[in-house]
């Protein structure tokens, strides 16, 4: 499995409340106990070392998901040149890592905009509940960015940035999609490898029943998932 750059800023405390609070005000939307999940990777080059990683991470978020109810995710990736991918809506976390296995990062220029243009197209069709995206830089026109973060918050569908590293300008245009959307932003590395995965299972989690079965499962596993999640009722 790769490893995260120990080289980064540690997410502290402050900002996992600050997350959980931003999910805590968002709107549950699920009716039900299913959802929909858009996946999105960043591949390009600088990706390489982290892709083990968020293979695992997906993985782990369906597990948890699944003993709620039942989460369709939609895999999506960018890299090299103007290269943007997507699979169809999978219920079997097999089948999605499978395709995860057989990508490899190349050489490119962020595609955060076909990403949100994606997910309003695919929330048009039928309501996708969130949207997570891992990535680690932001070269593209923000005030685009904000539009688009603004259409997919009209159509309640909530951007949950998970940022590797501390790049100013990412920083600044991720919280921005996030505000917009009605989603939350964090940075994460290393040291900080369990929280992110304890928040991304509550993010599979919220949007596959709501608020009540986010309370749920924080009651009936670990501690340090019941502390970053408590924040939720």
């Amino acid at each position: 499995m790769g490893r995260l750059p120990t080289t980064t800023h540690r997410s502290n405390r402050q900002e996992i409340d600050q997350f959980i609070d931003e999910l805590r005000q968002t709107p549950a939307l699920v009716t039900g106990n299913s959802g929909r999940l858009l996946f999105a990777l960043d591949a390009t080059a600088s990706r390489q070392p982290t892709w083990d990683q968020a293979s695992h991470l997906q993985s782990e978020m369906f597990s948890t998901a699944s003993t709620v109810g039942n989460l369709q995710i939609q895999l999506c990736y960018f890299r090299g040149y103007r290269e943007f991918q997507h699979s169809r809506w999978l219920n079997d976390s097999r089948q999605l890592l499978q395709q995860m296995n057989q990508v490899r990062c190349a050489a490119g220029h962020t595609q955060i905009a076909r990403v949100m243009q994606h997910a309003i197209h695919e929330t048009r069709q039928k309501p996708v509940q969130a949207v997570v995206f891992i990535g680690d830089s932001m070269e593209e026109t923000l005030d685009h960015l904000c539009q688009l973060a603004g259409q997919l918050g009209l159509l309640n569908t909530p951007v949950f940035l998970f940022q590797e590293g501390t790049d100013p300008v990412t920083y600044h245009a991720m919280q921005q999609i996030a505000r917009l959307s009605g989603g939350a932003h964090l940075q994460f590395d290393q040291r900080s490898a369990d929280q992110l995965k304890a928040l991304l299972n509550a993010v599979a989690i919220y949007a596959t029943g709501g608020k009540k079965a986010l309370e749920h499962y924080a009651q009936n596993h670990e501690k340090s998932v019941l502390r970053l999640t408590q924040q939720l009722k």
